[in-house]
């Protein structure tokens, strides 16, 4: 039971990284920290495009529209970055190791956490889709500080991931050159 909880997870970052097409040219800029601290935006933006239907009626959908290619652009729009020394750099790089965690094991106490922030990130997207639907701003607001604040959490998770896996490999190195 427990391979199959971590294989939907997995199946879900993975699903996530080919909607996305990223490649590795997509990727070197996405880890840009322009491009990961702008994406902090969309999940709000999209709340807020949803809730406009009140406003604007099916020409909300536009608004939707503009959200989803913004979320698609984004990781394309901004070089690589000069320097992987900022803190959403760590965490997209980390996140890259996150990834591929099936033919690189990570440390246990990593997987656990990052497996419970995708399920609070997960549980906030139910409050907001539920707030949002019911144009409930308690509901509403209460799905996006737990869905943000969960994946917030788990890119500083990554950033500890990318610490501990360059640590690793430096320790891998002096032991082979011992």
């Amino acid at each position: 039971m427990r391979e199959k909880k971590a294989g939907l997870v997995m199946d879900i970052g993975r699903l996530s990284e080919r909607m996305m097409a990223m490649d590795e040219a997509t990727w070197a800029r996405h880890s840009n920290p322009i491009s990961g601290w702008s994406r902090v935006s969309i999940l709000p933006l999209f709340a807020l495009a949803v809730w406009s239907r009140t406003w604007l009626g099916w020409h909300a959908l536009w608004c939707i529209v503009l959200i989803v290619l913004w979320t698609w652009l984004n990781p394309r729009l901004f070089g690589p970055p000069k320097s992987n020394d900022a803190w959403m750099t760590q965490g997209v790089l980390g996140e890259r190791i996150w990834l591929a965690r099936k033919a690189h094991p990570i440390a246990r106490h990593h997987d656990r956490v990052t497996r419970l922030l995708n399920i609070t990130a997960g549980l906030g997207i139910l409050g907001l889709a539920f707030g949002v639907w019911q144009l409930d701003l308690g509901f509403t607001l209460a799905g996006l500080i737990t869905a943000m604040g969960a994946k917030l959490w788990f890119l500083d998770r990554m950033v500890w991931l990318k610490s501990d896996t360059d640590d690793q490999g430096s320790r891998n190195i002096r032991d082979a050159n011992d």
